[in-house]
């Protein structure tokens, strides 16, 4: 076990990360032959998104702030759509109707545009509803881009994380094909209901693999010790199957 982070905060070239870094999600992108890693900035300023990169996990560069605060949530897609790098992310702002899953595209990882809603919060006593946020990177599948994503529920004894499904285009993942209605995995055991943040599960990464084609899900239980669950991509794409085409919202 390494006796220091891999890639610690550097608040005195980076004032935006003087709080700390968190919840990075790591993207490898062939075309780049790199990771890309998508994390949260934290400074008195507000949560934001910021990039970097690295082929070894040695050696880390710093592309930057590229979403301006409140922002996180945030990962890449491993390849391009037209030329154009896609990013998923969650922004914040006083007053909105909720915090919604947003789209942005660049040609060059550092100057981001054409941002546009992808999934709504929905509203009332939903498990999703108000507030919520991508969990690990989309993975790939032969039906679409699987999305795991997180709401966020409040109640009398805090906040209670749940995790839903989507499945978004292969070609063009703006188009979400499926969404699923039920929340498919939150806090149960000890360790993920009792803890620093109790009722909390909070993935940043999974993995698949192919041959056995099972799913690994590594997550956070109760922001105190880190879990794995795993699932079958093909339940878990018969599941969506069966779930309704997503509702037209507007925000």
């Amino acid at each position: 076990m390494d006796s220091v982070p891999s890639f610690p905060p550097d608040p005195q070239e980076h004032s935006e990360e003087a709080w700390g870094i968190e919840d990075p999600r790591l993207t490898w992108v062939e075309d780049r032959q790199e990771w890309i890693i998508a994390y949260t900035a934290f400074s008195p300023s507000g949560p934001l998104v910021s990039l970097a990169r690295t082929k070894d996990f040695v050696t880390f560069t710093r592309l930057g702030p590229v979403m301006p605060p409140e922002d996180k949530d945030a990962a890449l897609f491993p390849r391009r759509f037209g030329g154009r790098y896609a990013l998923i992310h969650r922004p914040v702002s006083t007053g909105s109707s909720g915090a919604h899953i947003w789209m942005s595209f660049s040609t060059d990882l550092v100057h981001w545009g054409d941002h546009q809603i992808l999934l709504h919060a929905r509203r009332g006593a939903w498990w999703d509803a108000n507030k919520i946020g991508l969990s690990p990177p989309p993975l790939e599948t032969d039906e679409g881009w699987l999305i795991l994503y997180h709401g966020v529920r409040q109640t009398a004894g805090g906040c209670l994380y749940r995790l839903g499904l989507a499945l978004l285009d292969i070609d063009d993942p703006r188009k979400v094909l499926r969404r699923s209605d039920d929340w498919v995995f939150a806090a149960d055991t000890p360790y993920e209901r009792h803890g620093d943040v109790g009722g909390v599960v909070f993935p940043c990464g999974w993995i698949l693999d192919r041959p056995s084609g099972t799913i690994r899900v590594y997550y956070g239980g109760a922001d105190t010790c880190i879990g794995l669950a795993t699932a079958s991509v093909s339940q878990l794409l018969e599941y969506l199957r069966n779930c309704p085409a997503p509702r037209d919202e507007k925000g």
